[in-house]
């Protein structure tokens, strides 16, 4: 299903990032991404049923990351490949990703991080390279069970001594986030992909010990 929103890449691809579509429909979301007025683009779209589509080569830039941030790096979709997976997203009833477009989603991503060496850290959530835009894949998406099939990066439990909530910044930096924007937005982010019961931004003691394994597991 080709996309004409693309064009060529500057970089090599290094990063990951996983959007959900947040529309009414996988249709209405492909027919959005393959849409010249629309400018935007991924490379691949997984259905709920587990199909997958790909509009875009993944040796030619898509427009899906918009402004973005992620390791010191701006501007990421010159330096990613993009996949959204069909889901209504907040605005229209938000739900569980299905165990067959999860697996689809798993698969894909095992072929993209072997072709491009793509590190578990550099794989990625729209809302953490856009925490101040972006809430997607959202607090249902399976980071965890991706990660234990090779897609991604999940601490593995190891008690790691907890900062104070002076220390947050440093360590949100550390995994990869921008830190010039508040606090609370920031530690939302993290929470949506990293500590999904709770996402309100707060800095309690158990986002902050989250926190330290995540960003100890970075190396």
């Amino acid at each position: 299903m080709p996309s004409p929103n693309q064009d060529d890449r500057p970089l090599p691809v290094d990063m990951l990032v996983l959007h959900y579509t947040g529309m009414r429909s996988g249709a209405e979301a492909i027919a959005r991404l393959r849409d010249p007025a629309a400018r935007v683009s991924s490379h691949y779209v997984v259905e709920e049923d587990g199909a997958v589509f790909r509009l875009v080569p993944e040796d030619r830039r898509a427009w899906h990351a918009g402004l973005s941030h992620w390791r010191g790096h701006e501007l990421l979709n010159g330096r990613s490949v993009g996949i959204e997976i069909v889901n209504p997203g907040h605005e229209f009833g938000y739900r569980p990703f299905p165990a067959l477009q999860m697996a689809a989603v798993c698969e894909l991503c095992l072929g993209i991080i072997a072709r491009h060496g793509i590190a578990p850290r550099d794989v990625v959530a729209h809302s953490d390279v856009a925490p101040d835009r972006k809430q997607d894949p959202g607090e249902l998406f399976d980071w965890e069970g991706l990660a234990a099939n090779g897609v991604g990066l999940w601490p593995a439990g190891t008690p790691v001594p907890a900062p104070d909530q002076a220390g947050a910044p440093a360590l949100l930096a550390r995994i990869g986030y921008r830190t010039d924007l508040p606090l609370p937005v920031l530690l939302r982010a993290f929470q949506l992909h990293w500590w999904p019961r709770r996402i309100d931004g707060v800095a309690d003691a158990a986002t902050l010990a989250r926190l330290a394994e995540v960003a100890a597991a970075c190396g």
